[in-house]
């Protein structure tokens, strides 16, 4: 019986996870399955990959043929080394200590690389928060300056207008502000004659 691993796919549409499993190739894909060794969530940023290294390099070593996608997901978290590796300790090449450094060194190269993705991404969305805002303060500050000079100059134009015709500015229009600035008469004094 021809062994796969592949991809099951689950969730609704346009919102899929998969299931990384060990399948008869002649199963459909979502159909029956031997073993699910694996999850895969392209949903995320970055994309969220479990996998059961045990099992799945137990299944490599036995002869199951990954797919394309599933030696990718593979791939990315190791097992495809780890079973490259494990050929050569069997061949004679290097002993299992050499394999082993050599697989340390690798995973915690790729944990790097993993970690600086995400903190990129946090730190490119705090950064894109931070120029919103600032692009948002910059607008507003131009509005309000776009409206004050707006209402400058309809106050000035009468006043303009005024000047240019020879006739002296209308005293109603000065009379409110003088009412407002005069000060209250208090209880015991008399108001003030102008």
């Amino acid at each position: 019986m021809p062994t796969r691993i592949r991809l099951q796919r689950k969730g609704k549409k346009g919102k899929p996870y998969y299931h990384l499993v060990v399948a008869d190739q002649r199963a459909p894909r979502d159909g029956k399955y031997i073993e699910r060794i694996g999850a895969y969530d392209p949903n995320r940023n970055p994309a969220l990959v479990e996998v059961d290294r045990e099992k799945a390099m137990d299944w490599l070593q036995k002869g199951a043929q990954p797919s394309d996608t599933a030696r990718a997901i593979l791939s990315y978290t190791g097992v495809v080394f780890k079973n490259h590796l494990q050929n050569g300790v069997k061949k004679g090449a290097f002993d299992q200590a050499e394999a082993d450094r050599r697989f340390d060194g690798w995973m915690s190269e790729k944990a790097q690389k993993v970690e600086a993705k995400r903190t990129g991404l946090v730190d490119g969305a705090e950064k894109a928060f931070k120029d919103r805002v600032e692009a948002e303060r910059k607008k507003s500050e131009d509005r309000a300056a776009t409206l004050i000079a707006k209402m400058n100059a309809q106050i000035a134009a009468p006043a303009v207008e005024a000047e240019a015709t020879g006739e002296a500015p209308a005293a109603e229009a000065d009379a409110p502000i003088a009412e407002a600035e005069a000060p209250a008469a208090t209880e015991g004094e008399a108001p003030a004659e102008a």
